[in-house]
C-alpha cells in the first residue's frame, strides 16, 4: 500500500472508530439508570431518639455516620401524629385528610385488626407510580393502612411483602378492663399477650410472630432483597415494628442500652440502618441509591420510660405540637447527595413527588397533591420549595406553620383532656423557639390575619370523602 492510500485508510478508521465511540457514548448516556430509592421508616421516634439529633445516652454510630455523609434535615414533618394517617401520607403524596385515612374519634384514630377500611384502591403509592416507570418494588414491615387482602401492600402497587399487617400492640389476648390494664400489658409483656401475625404476600406466616427476631428478619430480607434486584431499579420501604410498645430487642441488643429497654429497640434499628447501608456499598448499589431514615410520628410520652424522647421540642404522639409531628430525619447518598445540614422545610409527603421527579416519572394530573419536590436540596441546587406545614388531628386543622412562624388554632394533649380552642391563635417564631414556650400573638396580628387566610383555603380545598378508619 502507498503512503496516500495508507493516510486515506488510516483516516478512515479513525473516523470510524470516533462515530463507535460517539455512539456508545450515546447509548451509556440514554441507558443510565434512574435512582433506586430506599425508606427506613421507624415507629415512635422521637425527635430526640437519636446520637446526630441530640440524645445523651442511646448509641446510634450508624445513624450519626450517615448523617456525617449525608444531609441531616432538622424541619422535616409528617403528615399526621399517629399511624395510620401518618402512613398514607407518606405513600400518597396527600393529608390523609384526602383519602378519608384519618378520623378525630378517638378510639378509631387508627386502624386496628380486622378491620374493615383502608387505603382506597384508587390512591397512587410511591410503589404504584414507580412501578409504572419500570421499578421493582417491595414493602419489609409495618404497613398499617388495612390487612383485608385489598388493601395490603400487594394491593397498592409492591411486587414482595414480609411483614406485619398493623402495629405491634394489636390483636391483644390478655384482659384489658382499664387504660392501666392496657398500658401495664404492653410495658411488662408476656408471651402470647399479642396475637399479631407476621405474613408473606398476604399469606400468614408465622403468628403470633416473634418480635424479638422482627428486627433481625427485616434486616436480612432488606439485604437479600437488594441483592436480589442489584441489576433492576428498585424502590424498598422498610418500616421497622419499632420503637413503638411494647418494645423488644433481640438477645445481641437486650439489656446492652443505657437507656434501657427503649433505648435496646433504638440501638437495633441502628445496627440495621448499617448493615444496610454496608450490604448497598458492597454491592455497588451506594453509587446510585438514594437512602431516607425517618419515622411515622413523635414519640408515645403516654408509655413514660418505654417511649421515646422529642429532645427539645414540646409534646410527642397525638399531638399537634412540634413533638408530635417534627422527625429526625437523614437522606444519604453518598454519589448524589451534598453533604450538609438542611434547615428548610420538607415532609414525609414530599418523597412521592420528588422520587418521582428524579425517576422520570409523571404523576396523574386528575388529584390534590400536598408535597413537594424537594430534589433541589438533596442535589445542592436550590433551597427547598416548600414553605408551609398543616397540622391536622384527625379531621381538623388545628395548626398551620408559615415560615418560621407557626399558629395554634386548638391544642389538645395526645391522650387524655379533650381540646382546647384559642379565641386568638398561639402564635410561635419556630427558628427562635422551636419548644413553642413563648406566645407572640399579642406582637403580630398582621401574622396571625396571614395565617388564619391560608388556613381558611387550605380547608376550602378538602373534598370530602368516606372516612375508612370507621366503616
Amino acid at each position: 500500500m502507498n503512503t496516500k492510500n495508507l493516510k486515506r485508510f488510516l483516516g478512515l478508521g479513525l473516523a470510524v472508530c470516533c462515530l463507535t465511540l460517539s455512539a456508545c457514548a450515546e447509548q451509556t448516556q440514554n441507558t443510565k439508570k434512574s435512582p433506586n430509592f430506599v425508606i427506613l421508616f421507624a415507629d415512635d421516634m422521637g425527635y430526640g431518639d437519636l446520637g446526630t439529633f441530640g440524645h445523651p445516652t442511646i448509641q446510634t454510630p450508624n445513624l450519626d455516620k450517615m448523617a456525617d455523609e449525608g444531609q441531616k434535615w432538622t424541619q422535616f414533618y409528617v403528615a399526621a401524629s399517629v399511624c395510620t394517617p401518618s402512613r398514607a401520607g407518606i405513600m400518597t403524596g396527600r393529608l390523609p385528610i384526602r383519602s378519608g385515612m384519618c378520623s378525630s374519634e378517638p378510639m378509631h384514630r387508627v386502624l386496628y385488626e380486622k378491620a374493615k377500611g383502608g387505603l382506597p384502591e384508587n390512591e397512587i403509592t410511591i410503589a404504584s407510580a414507580l412501578k409504572e416507570g419500570g421499578y421493582k418494588t417491595a414493602c419489609i414491615g409495618k404497613w398499617h393502612l388495612g390487612d383485608d387482602k385489598k388493601f395490603l401492600p400487594n394491593a397498592h402497587g409492591f411486587d414482595y411483602y414480609y411483614g406485619i399487617p398493623y402495629s405491634n400492640d394489636m390483636d391483644k389476648t390478655f384482659p384489658i378492663k382499664t387504660m392501666q390494664d392496657y398500658l401495664d400489658g404492653c410495658m411488662d409483656p408476656k408471651p402470647g399477650y399479642f396475637n399479631v401475625p407476621l405474613m408473606r404476600n398476604g399469606e400468614i406466616i408465622e403468628q403470633p410472630a416473634k418480635q424479638t427476631q422482627l428486627t433481625q428478619r427485616y434486616t436480612k430480607e432488606a439485604i437479600d432483597y437488594l441483592k436480589e434486584n442489584k441489576d433492576d431499579n428498585f424502590f424498598l420501604y422498610v418500616s421497622y415494628a419499632f420503637p413503638h410498645v411494647p418494645v423488644y430487642s433481640s438477645e445481641k441488643f437486650a439489656g446492652k442500652s443505657q437507656r434501657g429497654d427503649y433505648g435496646d429497640c433504638v440501638e437495633e434499628i441502628d445496627w440495621s440502618v448499617g448493615e444496610i447501608l454496608k450490604a448497598l456499598k458492597e454491592t455497588g448499589l451506594d453509587e446510585n441509591t438514594i437512602v431516607v431514615f425517618s419515622s411515622d410520628n413523635g414519640p408515645w410520652l403516654l408509655m413514660s420510660e418505654d417511649g421515646g424522647s422529642a429532645g427539645l421540642l414540646r409534646g410527642g404522639k397525638g399531638e399537634t405540637f412540634e413533638g408530635g409531628m417534627r422527625e429526625p430525619t437523614i437522606f444519604w447518598s453518598p454519589k448524589m447527595i451534598e453533604h450538609k445540614v438542611v434547615t428548610g422545610l420538607g415532609t414525609t409527603m414530599d418523597l412521592l413527588p420528588t422520587f418521582c421527579s428524579m425517576a422520570n416519572v409523571e404523576l396523574p394530573n386528575d388529584r390534590v397533591y400536598d408535597g413537594y419536590d424537594i430534589s433541589a436540596p438533596l442535589l445542592n441546587a436550590g433551597a427547598s420549595p416548600r414553605d408551609e406545614v398543616f397540622y391536622y388531628r384527625g379531621e381538623e386543622l388545628f395548626a398551620v406553620r408559615k415560615g418560621r412562624y407557626k399558629a395554634h388554632f386548638t391544642t389538645q394533649e395526645g391522650y387524655g383532656k379533650g381540646p382546647e380552642v384559642h379565641e386568638t391563635p398561639l402564635l410561635y417564631d419556630l427558628d427562635a423557639d422551636p419548644s413553642e414556650k413563648y406566645d407572640i400573638s399579642s406582637k403580630h396580628p398582621e401574622i396571625i390575619k396571614e395565617i388564619i387566610a391560608i388556613r381558611d383555603k387550605q380547608i376550602a380545598s378538602v373534598v370530602p370523602v368516606e372516612n375508612q378508619l370507621t366503616k
